[in-house]
């Protein structure tokens, strides 16, 4: 694993695309829009480090085998980047030797991680299928972790799977992907109360501010949903992510984390450095130099 700085905030969620290498084929029509364009680490590194973060965790963006090797080469030759959450096909019945391979290139003791988005599949089971079960299974014999990309109604799949797994540790994005823009909490909020319960579980407060109105949210929208996964988490399993550039549908880097310092302005000071630098460093064994002390100073807003 590669040092990294705890004198700062580690945002444990972000992608980055080059259009000239690889295309986004998920970024379509007119409110996506303003995504249709390179977002590379050159881009958000002087947002990034304004804002007082000095580590991140880059994570998958589509389900393709090439892209997780580039991420990992690019991981090594940045000073921000210090985890990848990376994809391989689950359902292959060679996952295990997949991921040695990812490990054996350069760049691969930085993957942390696997991601496949579920959100896209139309089985709301699909996490439930043998030939998947299997695959997540290798993933924690890896001694990887594994990222959930899931909307509310995949959610109880979600729960059993990481019953049947309890030696992988399973973390939400994006809380799950609340209704918050309906204002809605049920039954979003029941189903992450039920997978907070499980012990291998962690959870992102990242993504809200597009599952919000773009146009128009506050901290008040997004404040009920913090709340419950706060309190369905508590801050020893709840981490800081950005989701750029996908935040910029509706916020800068600045407002996404400003807002997640008002968010959490109530916790104690451990209870702040908890979401914003501890939950990342433990889940993704992150490893660390330095003193912790001034992670514990969250963003304000």
């Amino acid at each position: 694993m590669k040092d990294t700085t705890a004198e700062g905030v580690i945002d444990a969620h972000h992608h980055v695309w080059d259009l000239s290498v690889r295309d986004q084929d998920w970024i379509t029509g007119p409110e996506l829009a303003p995504l249709r364009r390179d977002f590379l680490l050159a881009d958000l590194e002087p947002e990034a480090r304004t804002a007082g973060v000095t580590a991140t965790v880059l994570v998958q963006t589509i389900d393709v085998p090439e892209e997780t090797p580039g991420f990992l080469a690019m991981a090594k030759d940045s000073d921000l980047v210090a985890g990848v959450v990376g994809w391989t096909d689950l359902t292959s019945p060679d996952v295990a030797r997949a991921l040695a391979a990812l490990r054996e290139r350069p760049g691969g003791e930085l993957l942390v991680g696997i991601r496949h988005q579920v959100q896209g599949e139309s089985d709301p089971r699909w996490l439930l299928r043998p030939d998947v079960l299997r695959g997540l299974a290798a993933v924690a014999e890896a001694g990887l972790v594994y990222d959930l990309v899931v909307r509310p109604h995949q959610l109880a799949a979600a729960l059993d799977t990481a019953r049947l797994l309890p030696g992988l540790t399973f973390v939400l994005d994006h809380a799950g992907k609340p209704p918050i823009a309906s204002g809605e909490l049920r039954p979003w909020a029941d189903a992450v109360r039920l997978l907070a319960s499980l012990p291998n579980t962690v959870c992102k407060l990242s993504g809200m501010v597009t599952e919000a109105d773009p146009n128009r949210w506050s901290v008040e929208d997004l404040r009920p949903y913090a709340d419950t996964v706060l309190d369905a988490f508590g801050p020893r399993r709840l981490m800081f992510g950005s989701d750029w550039p996908v935040c910029r549908l509706a916020a800068t880097y600045a407002e996404v984390i400003g807002a997640a310092g008002e968010l959490t302005a109530t916790l104690h000071p451990a209870e702040r450095h908890e979401v914003f630098t501890g939950t990342a460093l433990r889940t993704y064994g992150l490893t660390v130099t330095g003193s912790s002390q001034a992670a514990q100073e969250a963003p304000c807003a």
